[in-house]
């Protein structure tokens, strides 16, 4: 296929990145030369500079017949612009970064796909919904609807006095009933800055970020292995109105109490006569012991630090552990510092250049194979839904007989419309609905199997 992404911005290159590793042609087009003579250092992608809303710039960059033109700039009215101008030109298919929730209301969404613009973007809706999963399911780094909800990917950091913890793989069978250790599969272990992809003789240590699948229906089964609580979240501390913010608490349960600290008073005087009744805004410092005393910090569940200051965020988050918040969760625009802020212990991060990257990365791949999940706690590695054709190389063979790339696992199935899960002995059946965790191999890869 070949791509068009303008915009050699973190969203493009990152973009980009991943669309490399599946060998696309791809081109990078942005008016700025050095961004794009750093992003042509590390990808493999064809730099054009100009400007994406000039139409002998498109025609330069041969935006006619193009598979797909993606719009990440970070400005709105440029993506849109681009996409229609693109559309125009011949881009069969278009996406565009936006930064205003009202293009996402249904009157907006008609006329701009009228335009040329096939599908939008905003991150801050994709970040909200991340929290939102996040806050009713504080015990997880990370959870993922699977399937419509059938399965569920989990990823869990598990502590030392955890039942799993310094266990192999092929002890954890015999800690459950026979029925619940089928209900589960453990498809990847993040450990430091290497992930795993285990066997049977894989043991759990301290400190590592495991990942399981499950129907949601044994998700406290995931829990009581990973020896985590379960607190019930009756308070939430947001520091900073950010979009984001205001996106995620139309989102939470009205039975749960917000409190947002802003640091803009006028912000705080607008946002006080629209939000609703179980959200109360406070003018002030997030970071400042009398704020936090005033909002009840020490009586919350969760702590999200959403302000425009990466640095502010995880700091703040830090402090709050002081408080013995249970969860906290910080934005973290700067995508190479993620690493460290994990190993500050920083509960979940938040950010929302791989969100859309991921999601557009999703969109593409989607439209040849199923839903395509991007892990933002795992590089190089994604959760992909698959169905088994008739003619694939896999039917009738147990999984332990098939000679797989390295770097893959089953995680579940589902099989005439009943989620299971995948071990050594299941046989794939035509039509089974496999979702399978992959790391550092091309998604191609995996579609000669199926």
């Amino acid at each position: 296929m070949r791509i068009i992404i303008a915009g050699a911005g973190e969203v493009g290159t990152h973009l980009a990145k991943m669309l490399s590793n599946e060998d696309q042609n791809i081109v990078l087009m942005d008016p700025d030369a050095k961004k794009l003579e750093r992003a042509s250092h590390h990808l493999e992608v064809l730099p054009i500079e100009g400007s994406p809303t000039l139409l002998s710039d498109l025609e330069n960059a041969n935006v006619e017949g193009a598979d797909l033109f993606v719009g990440v700039t970070p400005d709105e009215s440029t993506n849109i612009m681009s996409c229609i101008l693109a559309k125009r030109v011949g881009a069969k298919h278009t996406i565009a970064r936006i930064n205003n929730a009202e293009y996402l209301e249904s009157e907006y969404g008609t006329l701009l796909e009228e335009l040329g613009v096939d599908w939008m973007i905003y991150p801050e809706e994709l970040a909200a919904n991340e929290i939102a999963a996040i806050t009713r399911y504080p015990w997880a780094r990370q959870y993922i609807m699977l399937f419509n909800g059938a399965l569920a990917l989990i990823g869990v950091k598990v502590r030392t006095g955890a039942p799993i913890v310094g266990k192999h793989l092929y002890e954890l069978k015999g800690m459950l009933p026979e029925e619940e250790s089928k209900s589960y599969h453990i498809v990847a272990i993040k450990r430091d800055f290497d992930t795993i992809i285990p066997s049977g003789n894989t043991r759990i240590e301290h400190n590592d970020l495991v990942f399981f699948t499950c129907s949601v229906d044994h998700t406290d089964t995931i829990r009581q292995l990973a020896g985590k609580e379960a607190p019930k979240i009756r308070r939430i501390v947001i520091m900073g109105a950010s979009p984001v913010a205001l996106r995620a608490i139309t989102k939470i349960p009205s039975d749960i109490q917000i409190a947002i600290i802003e640091s803009n008073k006028d912000k705080c005087l607008r946002l006080s006569e629209h939000v609703p009744n179980n959200v109360e805004i406070y003018h002030g410092d997030g970071r400042d012991p009398e704020i936090t005393s005033e909002v009840g910090l020490e009586d919350a569940q969760v702590f999200v630090a959403l302000t425009e200051n990466s640095e502010t965020n995880v700091l703040a988050c830090l402090a709050a552990k002081r408080y013995n918040v249970y969860k906290t969760i910080a934005k973290e625009e700067n995508i190479d510092y993620i690493p460290l802020a994990y190993r500050l212990d920083i509960g979940t991060l938040i950010n929302k250049k791989l969100l859309a990257a991921g999601y557009i990365y999703r969109i593409l791949l989607g439209q040849q194979t199923g839903q395509v999940t991007c892990l933002s706690l795992v590089s190089n590695a994604e959760v992909v839904e698959l169905v088994a054709r008739r003619d694939s190389k896999i039917i009738g063979k147990k999984i332990s007989e098939l000679d797989l790339p390295k770097g893959i696992t089953f995680g579940g199935m589902i099989r005439n419309g009943s989620p299971s899960m995948i071990d050594g002995d299941t046989i794939l059946e035509p039509y089974d609905h496999v979702v399978i965790f992959y790391h550092d191999i091309s998604i191609n890869e995996l579609k000669k199997l199926f």
